[in-house]
């Protein structure tokens, strides 16, 4: 999180290269972990093309800086989409790269999933729905507000919470009916 994000906001409006440089630096590990986890082929290309259009919309951005952060995930989340449009297929699975991850202490979920293992995660979350699997990988890996995601996936707070619930729920009875202590 930027200090004083509205100050480099600002910056960045007028040109600051600098200030341009923290809003990536800020957002850039986030946002290609989302990717690679909806299965985008070129990630550093994909997100090359979010920042571009932050940046050239940053004239037409109003709000705080979460505000920005769910505006530059909705940007992501609708390139993934194009790309999806263009591909005309189902998204390869990629693994959780915790390298990406950036931050500062792990969620309860990061800690279930690590002790599970990056495979066997992501043969859970294959067991969910498409809307289930987007909700918990934006609220998980990108680390989003379900306000945030509710913008990113066009959908009301209580349908985040609700897709969101009810992914857990499943995933909780999947384990439970293999044995896993939960």
């Amino acid at each position: 999180m930027i200090d004083d994000f509205d100050e480099v906001l600002a910056r960045a409006r007028t040109g600051s290269g600098d200030a341009f440089t923290l809003l990536y630096e800020d957002l850039a590990r986030p946002v290609a972990a989302y990717l690679r986890s909806k299965g985008v082929p070129d990630v550093e290309d994909v997100t090359s093309e979010v920042f571009l259009a932050v940046f050239t919309g940053l004239g037409r951005f109003s709000g705080g800086q979460a505000q920005f952060r769910s505006w530059v995930f909705t940007i992501a989340h609708r390139r993934v989409v194009d790309g999806w449009r263009r591909g005309g297929r189902t998204p390869a699975q990629v693994p959780y790269d915790v390298q990406d991850d950036t931050r500062t202490a792990a969620s309860a979920e990061t800690d279930a999933l690590a002790g599970l293992g990056t495979d066997r995660a992501l043969a859970l979350l294959a067991t969910l729905t498409d809307e289930q699997r987007e909700v918990l990988v934006l609220r998980v890996v990108a680390d989003l507000t379900v306000e945030e995601v509710a913008e990113v996936v066009g959908r009301r707070p209580g349908a985040v919470k609700a897709l969101q619930r009810r992914g857990l729920a499943s995933l909780r009875r999947l384990l439970e009916s293999e044995g896993v202590p939960l």
